[in-house]
C-alpha cells in the first residue's frame, strides 16, 4: 500500500503548487477549445487521453511502478468515469462560450465541493472557507449577470447547460481527487486517469469517430502534456492539504481564463468580469490563510 504523505506544515506551499497546476490547466483549456472547435468535444477529449496514456505509460513503466491495490484501483476507475463525462460536457460548452464565461459558470462547483468535503471526508468547514465561498459566489454572480444582460444564441445556451452539468460532476471530482491523492502517487494517478478515461470513452469512439486527426496531433500532444503537468502538480498538492484549503484555488483559473481568452481568441474583458475576478481572487487568498487539520484516513465515498 502507498504511504500517505502527511499534511504540509505550511498550507501556503500546497496552495501555491495547486495554483501553478491551475495555470497549466488553463493553458490546456486554450488548446482544447481550439481542438473542440476543429474536431468536436468528444474527439478532442478522447484523442488527448490517448496521447496522454502513451506519454504517461512510458513514464509509469520507466519508474517500474507497482500495480495499484484494489482500493486505489477503485478510486482510479471511479474518478476516470467522472472525468470522462465531465470533460466532454465542459469542452462542448467551451467551444460555444468565451473561456472566461465558461470558467465563471463552473465556479459553483468548488463551493458545493467545500461542503461535500465536510460530509464525505470529515473535514471541518472553517470561517475562512465560508468567507471564500461567499466571496467567490458573489464574483461569479456579477460575471454571469453581466453576460445574461446581453443576448444568447441557441448554441451558447446549450453550451451554458453543458458547462453547468460538467461543474456538478466537477464538485464530486474534487472530493475524489483528495481521496485518490492519499491512496496513490502523482505518476500513478496521471497514468491511470489518462488510459482509464480513454478506455471508458472507447466504446463510444468506435461509433462516433472515423479517422485519426493527424493534422491535429501537435496540438493534441500539447494539450496532453499540459494536462499531465497540471494533474501531477494538483495531485501533489491534494496529498498535502485539506480539500477546503485547495478547492478555492480553482477560482484563480478565472484570472488565467481572462488573460488567455483575450490573448488567444480576442475575447473581450468587461467591467463585470474584472470586478467578479477581484472577488474570486480575494476568496482564494482568504482560503490560503486557513490552518489544515490532520485527517487520519479519508472516508469512503459510496
Amino acid at each position: 500500500m502507498t504511504n500517505r504523505p502527511s499534511l504540509h506544515p505550511n498550507p501556503a506551499i500546497p496552495f501555491l503548487i495547486a495554483a501553478v497546476g491551475i495555470m497549466f490547466y488553463s493553458l490546456m483549456d486554450v488548446a482544447m477549445k481550439e481542438l473542440a472547435i476543429t474536431l468536436g468535444a468528444f474527439a478532442a477529449v478522447f484523442w488527448r487521453n490517448i496521447v496522454g496514456s502513451a506519454v504517461m505509460g512510458a513514464v509509469f513503466l520507466a519508474r517500474r511502478q507497482k500495480w495499484p491495490g484494489k482500493h486505489a484501483l477503485r478510486l482510479h476507475i471511479r474518478r476516470s468515469a467522472v472525468v470522462a463525462a465531465m470533460a466532454v460536457l465542459f469542452f462542448y460548452g467551451l467551444a460555444r462560450l468565451p473561456i472566461a464565461e465558461a470558467i465563471g459558470l463552473s465556479f459553483f462547483a468548488p463551493v458545493i465541493a467545500l461542503y461535500l468535503a465536510a460530509l464525505l471526508l470529515g473535514e471541518r468547514i472553517g470561517r475562512e472557507a465560508i468567507i471564500a465561498s461567499i466571496s467567490g459566489l458573489a464574483g461569479v454572480a456579477i460575471i454571469v449577470t453581466g453576460k445574461f444582460s446581453g443576448e444568447y444564441e441557441d448554441e451558447a445556451i446549450w453550451g451554458t447547460l453543458a458547462v453547468m452539468a460538467s461543474a456538478t460532476l466537477f464538485a464530486y471530482n474534487l472530493i475524489l481527487a483528495r481521496q485518490q491523492a492519499q491512496a496513490a502517487g502523482p505518476v500513478e494517478i496521471t497514468f491511470f486517469q489518462n488510459w482509464l478515461t480513454a478506455a471508458i470513452l472507447l466504446p463510444f469512439a468506435l461509433f462516433l469517430l472515423e479517422d485519426v486527426p493527424l493534422g491535429s496531433l501537435p496540438l493534441l500532444g500539447t494539450a496532453a502534456l499540459l494536462a499531465i503537468i497540471s494533474v501531477l502538480l494538483l495531485s501533489w498538492a491534494y496529498a498535502r492539504a485539506e480539500a477546503q484549503i485547495l478547492i478555492p484555488v480553482e477560482y484563480t483559473g478565472f484570472v488565467w481564463a481572462v488573460i488567455f481568452g483575450w490573448y488567444f481568441f480576442a475575447e473581450a474583458v468587461t467591467w463585470p468580469t474584472i470586478l467578479g475576478t477581484g472577488l474570486i481572487v480575494t476568496g482564494s487568498l482568504v482560503a490560503a490563510r486557513a490552518k489544515p487539520k490532520t485527517i487520519e484516513q479519508a472516508a469512503e465515498i459510496g
